[in-house]
């Protein structure tokens, strides 16, 4: 299993969501991982939705709690919910300025192949404006079924999975109302990506494409 990370330590981090809670959800785990092994680490956060709401509030002290540490720079839009493929134009120009303001050395976003419009809409317009990074797809459990077999994984020690399920559940009350929206959920899945990983808890992530430097 090819470990990536192993000779590079990033730097600075993208992260972007359709929705107030996507990132946590998705890449939680993960964040609190790099979070936590470097400290003054750069976070740029993109979400589409949310702004100028409860959401958006939520959505602050979240991902503050999920990158203890960190330099983050987080910009919530108020493109309407479950319609972000009729404001592709507006999208399209966020992803475009927060790509003028980092050079990350990794993305974390939606999967291009997320059932979710909003999710899959946002997941393919970073291409267009981070051609040479690495991107990670992040997974949302959902009503659709959409999961599908992951390329690539971040190992998670039990501490860390249960501190993302305690962060969810105290940083979202507006969505603990949701009938997948539960503890049982997300360890649920984190527990089957780290048996794929050989790991006890995992998140795991798609990779459309990445280049290799076997020879640096």
């Amino acid at each position: 299993m090819i470990r990536l990370g192993a000779g590079r330590r990033p730097d600075r981090i993208v992260a972007v969501g359709a929705h107030c809670d996507d990132i946590a959800i998705g890449a939680g785990g993960t964040l609190l991982t790099l979070c936590g092994a470097r400290p003054g680490i750069r976070v740029d956060a993109l979400v589409l939705s949310g702004g100028g709401t409860d959401r958006e509030r939520e959505e602050r002290a979240a991902l503050a709690a999920f990158c203890p540490g960190a330099d983050l720079r987080l910009t919530v839009l108020k493109l309407p919910d479950g319609r972000m493929p009729a404001h592709w134009e507006e999208a399209k120009a966020a992803v475009e300025e927060l790509r003028a303001r980092t050079e990350p050395d990794l993305v974390l976003a939606p999967r291009t192949d997320d059932a979710h419009q909003d999710h899959r809409g946002l997941a393919r317009l970073l291409p267009t404006a981070f051609r040479d990074h690495l991107v990670l797809g992040y997974e949302i459990v959902k009503w659709d079924g959409d999961l599908g077999r992951p390329a690539a994984y971040q190992p998670l020690p039990p501490e860390i999975a249960e501190q993302k399920v305690r962060l969810l559940q105290e940083h979202y009350p507006s969505q603990r109302h949701r009938p997948w929206y539960d503890r049982e959920a997300f360890l649920g899945l984190a527990r089957i990506r780290g048996i794929e990983c050989h790991a006890r808890y995992a998140e795991a992530f798609a990779v459309t494409k990445f280049t290799l430097n076997l020879g640096g």
